[in-house]
């Protein structure tokens, strides 16, 4: 294996270690957190909208995803789709 392959395999290994969209990361979520505690833990939101107070952020895309609604600043429910 060429030193340029080892590079682009030892890359992708470590980007994906980085996923923060995964089975762990969901277990820790819970209703009443805040959307620091969650930004902190899932990062930036890839989608967020809403109204009246009521909000409603995915993390993710079709193939593995974490969606969270939120009333005001808490998390009021969460369910995820595709975590490993």
């Amino acid at each position: 294996m060429s030193l340029r392959h080892f590079a682009l395999l030892s890359f992708c290994v470590l980007l994906a270690a980085c996923n923060k969209l995964n089975q762990e990361n969901y277990s820790k979520l819970n209703a009443g957190m805040t959307k620091a505690e969650v930004e902190k833990l899932l990062g930036s939101p890839t989608e967020c909208s809403g109204a009246v107070g009521l909000t409603s952020c995915t993390w993710g895309d079709q193939e593995a995803l974490i969606s969270i609604q939120y009333a005001g600043d808490k998390v009021l429910m969460f369910s995820g789709k595709g975590l490993k």
